[in-house]
């Protein structure tokens, strides 16, 4: 896969944003968090599966907030602006629904965190990566809705995620067409929890 530059589209976030990103993502293809860190203008990617807060200079933790879905099972955008004047940073967990699991249980401290949840209503364009429900998203398309929702501004995103399109077309593009017997892969993100309602 070429470079992804071309797909980037600079964007002057008000709230950093620090990505988690399981080691196996690191380098892989079909991943949106390299075309995320190209072009938020505060953004962070850390890399690893088992992390200490003083490993990210995090500070004050009560200012954190989590992307994640809310454990609760509530529904709807728990994201609201006025929540971004309080926020120091944005933890964004970046892998398959499995491995972002799996690295909250590893972390403790990062369950402990606020929630940003989505419970988007639209369906997700990232294709070229298999989710279990229509309407989980990419790592981008997440960060993307969550930063448009707690900024206020959604249309700040809109040049990003159009960007992704062209991204994921690309990829689309060298991929083999699929059949009923092709299994694609996870997605990046998942947004249920197991044993909840979907």
């Amino acid at each position: 896969m070429a470079c992804v530059c071309v797909w980037a589209c600079p964007v002057d976030n008000t709230v950093p944003v620090l990505f988690l990103q399981h080691p196996s993502e690191v380098g892989h293809a079909k991943g949106t968090v390299d075309l995320l860190r190209l072009s938020l203008a505060r953004c962070q990617v850390h890399v690893g599966e088992v992390v200490q807060p003083d490993d990210l200079k995090l500070g004050n933790l009560s200012t954190v907030a989590l992307l994640y879905p809310d454990a609760t099972g509530g529904s709807g955008l728990v994201a609201e602006p006025a929540i971004s004047s309080s926020l120091s940073r944005l933890l964004v967990l970046d892998g398959t629904w499995r491995k972002t699991h799996r690295m909250l249980c590893s972390n403790p401290w990062l369950a402990a965190l606020p929630r940003v949840s989505l419970s988007p209503a639209t369906v997700s364009a990232y294709r070229v990566r298999r989710a279990r429900h229509v309407h989980q998203l990419s790592t981008l398309e997440a960060t993307c809705l969550a930063m448009g929702q707690l900024e206020g501004e959604a249309s700040r995103y809109a040049g990003l995620l159009q960007g992704m399109e062209g991204f994921v077309a690309a990829i689309a593009s060298r991929m083999p067409q699929r059949t009923a017997a092709t299994e694609p892969e996870p997605a990046t993100l998942d947004l249920t929890l197991p044993g909840l309602p979907e």
